[in-house]
């Protein structure tokens, strides 16, 4: 298996986080992300982020460098639900290194954060990140609506989830 490790993310990741959302094809979400300092300002936001428990971001490392990111966000209306979030830079997907990367947010999720469940939710059309749901043991639940928002078009996402 790869060497795999999630840590929350820091401002000295802004050039790098900002190299790999310019770089990739990431053809099922949106990046609002435009400039560096866009990425430094998010970045800033992360410590109150976390107090407040709204989402808990971190940067994937794969052999200590830094390949993709990805978080929790909890739901502020049932804050014992979360949802997943990742992505990997191109040149690293394919490797196991997003699975590996949620197997380790839902340890935090189900340990620290005491969630009582998990969703992932994915563009129908995202047949890997459908993969990386099913080799991390997520059940499929069904199909929302457009729920998924890229630019001005909506999509419909496969809603998979895992409760404790």
């Amino acid at each position: 298996m790869p060497r795999v490790k999630i840590r929350p993310q820091e401002l000295s990741d802004a050039e790098r986080l900002f190299e790999i959302l310019t770089h990739t094809d990431f053809e099922f979400i949106e990046i609002p992300i435009k400039t560096l300092e866009d990425e430094k300002q998010f970045l800033k936001l992360n410590g109150v982020k976390r107090i407040n428990n709204f989402e808990h971001n971190y940067s994937i490392l794969y052999d200590e460098k830094l390949v993709g990111i990805c978080g929790i966000g909890i739901d502020q209306h049932r804050p014992w639900m979360g949802e997943i979030g990742y992505l990997v830079d191109n040149a690293y997907q394919r490797q196991g290194i997003a699975t590996e990367a949620v197997k380790q947010l839902e340890k935090i999720g189900f340990g620290a954060l005491k969630l009582q469940r998990i969703v992932i939710l994915m563009d129908t059309r995202n047949f890997e990140s459908e993969q990386v749901a099913r080799k991390c043991g997520y059940e499929k639940e069904g199909v929302a609506k457009k729920i998924h928002r890229i630019r001005k078009e909506y999509y419909d996402c496969f809603v998979y989830a895992k409760t404790r």
